[in-house]
């Protein structure tokens, strides 16, 4: 895991996504071999030459300063994620001197028990669970009988049998995952277990190893699901994910119903 490899590849990726009609560019003479921009086109865009991008794009440019970043996602039209991990990959954006978490801090294992009867639980910025409440276990899984190595909403999500089935539209929620992982990577080049982490996935699964070379980048801090319970069948959840000012590498994670018979199917799993 290379972040100068990734910046080379990443603008190498966005820029040949972009539609040349969309930027109201002038004719050339020579038909477009490539899909996407031109080099050449994307370096007058963002205000560079065509020899910094070659260079940038083959991975053997300097390291572009914080004003050549913001001018370079304006030029790809980068959405909000996208640019976080652009600032990310060029080491532009401030980073947090906190070591990554890996306990839960004690005011929050109590509040993520304190927001029972919603199932509710703990992850950090690489997806390990670190604290979770009974309705939770009940959702999902009991996360004590799992290694603590385990503990892990991405690789249980692509390797553990009843987490697997537990998910209706699971391709949507791993490439959501995904997408989350990589933005997390590059907020945290220097976190070894998130990078061994990756690397294992990409080795033993197909189906992230396909995604992670999509490069999509997003952070989803709502959204909805729809679980396949064995006990009450499916229903369908909404989910938010918030960030403590305080403990900024945490990051609470609390399901609620989403519809009136999903929450009838959610009073008898929790009425049991």
């Amino acid at each position: 895991m290379d972040t100068t490899q990734e910046l080379a590849a990443f603008l190498r990726a966005r820029r040949e996504l972009l539609d040349p009609h969309d930027f109201g560019l002038p004719p050339r003479r020579q038909a477009r071999r490539t899909p996407g921009l031109r080099r050449e086109e994307v370096a007058e865009l963002a205000g560079v030459s065509t020899d910094y991008i070659v260079r940038l794009e083959q991975g053997r440019g300097p390291r572009p300063s914080a004003h050549v970043v913001e001018a370079l996602a304006g030029a790809l039209r980068l959405a909000p994620d996208e640019r976080a991990y652009l600032f990310d990959l060029a080491q532009q954006r401030p980073t947090h001197a906190d070591r990554p978490a890996t306990t839960a801090a004690p005011p929050l294992a109590r509040l993520v028990a304190d927001l029972s009867p919603l199932p509710a639980m703990l992850l950090n910025h690489r997806y390990d669970i670190l604290a979770w409440n009974d309705e939770m276990t009940r959702l999902l899984l009991d996360f004590d009988t799992l290694p603590p190595p385990r503990r892990n909403a991405m690789w249980l999500c692509l390797t553990h049998p009843e987490i697997r089935e537990r998910y209706v539209d699971r391709e949507r929620v791993v490439r959501d995952g995904i997408a989350h992982l990589r933005a997390a990577w590059a907020a945290h080049p220097e976190d070894r277990a998130l990078t061994g982490l990756i690397a294992e996935l990409t080795a033993r699964d197909e189906e992230f190893a396909r995604l992670w070379s999509e490069r999509d980048i997003k952070v989803n801090g709502r959204g909805r699901k729809l679980l396949r319970h064995p006990e009450v069948g499916e229903l369908a959840v909404h989910f938010d994910v918030l960030t403590p000012l305080q403990d900024p590498d945490q990051r609470l994670l609390i399901y609620r119903a989403a519809d009136e018979e999903s929450r009838a199917a959610w009073d008898r799993l929790y009425t049991r």
